[in-house]
């Protein structure tokens, strides 16, 4: 009988690839905020890991008071708050951390499914294909072969999402569609001024007129997104007519800030 030898020698380790997104260069990081949202993260994370296998995935559980933690699936690093701190407080985290880990690309997801994983790859292309520093994925803009807009709002809401369009418009002369979504995906630039100062509360219109007056290019892109199943929405529809007045007045206030240093000085 053939016996192996005492000592075989062990196989040679093949070097980890670096994770990159699709067949897009540079390393992509995937945030996902949470906040009770147990009911619907898991599968949010094994969509993303079908669609976007060479990207990195962080789940903020933003102080969630469920089982939030505990259903996000193995092997997939948790980033949990103490306490918590809204979706800007929560994004922030993750760009730290992504700044820290020198990531090329950021994408910003919700843990509510409201975002579909298979719609990912419209962003980072459109990052990587154009000059923008900032891709935000609309509700309203029509599909290339579609002229009708891929979602349509309650009456309400599409009222309030109408009065914040027209007020970012007026104050930076772009017109973003969906000043509100929170399916974007940024460059190293922008990580690293996310990373430094972030807007509180529902930072998602702040930012277009932040990056803008800093020089930031802001672009958007054509996306689908389903309506959420489970969990609460950050803004309920009580809230919405408050929700309307503080982003006006953060807005107002934002035209006195400079929280980021203009994207030439980063330029060499």
């Amino acid at each position: 009988m053939h016996k192996p030898p005492n000592n075989p020698s062990p196989p040679t380790p093949h070097p980890t690839p670096q994770p990159k997104c699709s067949e897009d260069p540079g390393k992509c990081l995937i945030i996902i905020p949470a906040y009770n949202e147990s009911a619907s993260i898991a599968q949010v994370v094994n969509d993303l890991r079908t669609h976007l296998p060479h990207a990195d995935i962080l789940v903020i559980d933003d102080g969630s008071t469920d089982n939030t933690h505990k259903a996000v699936p193995s092997h997939t690093p948790i980033l949990r708050l103490p306490f918590n701190l809204g979706i800007g407080g929560a994004m922030q985290a993750g760009y730290r951390y992504a700044s820290i880990h020198n990531y090329d690309i950021a994408l910003q997801i919700d843990g509510d499914g409201q975002h579909p994983a298979d719609q990912a790859h419209k962003l980072i292309t459109k990052l990587t294909e154009s000059n923008a520093d900032l891709i935000i994925g609309s509700r309203f803009l029509p599909n290339d072969n579609d002229n009708d807009p891929n979602y349509t709002p309650p009456a309400t809401r599409a009222a309030g999402i109408g009065v914040i369009r027209t007020l970012v418009r007026l104050l930076t002369g772009l017109h973003i569609t969906d000043c509100t979504s929170g399916f974007r995906a940024c460059n190293r630039d922008v990580i690293k001024a996310f990373a430094h100062w972030y807007p509180e509360d529902y930072p998602e219109p702040e930012v277009i007129l932040l990056l803008h007056r800093a020089g930031f290019n802001i672009h958007e892109t054509p996306v689908t997104m389903r309506p959420r199943t489970t969990g609460q929405t950050s803004i309920p529809f009580l809230k919405g007519v408050f929700y309307i007045l503080k982003v006006t007045f953060a807005l107002l206030l934002d035209l006195s800030r400079s929280p980021w240093p203009n994207k030439k000085a980063n330029q060499p």
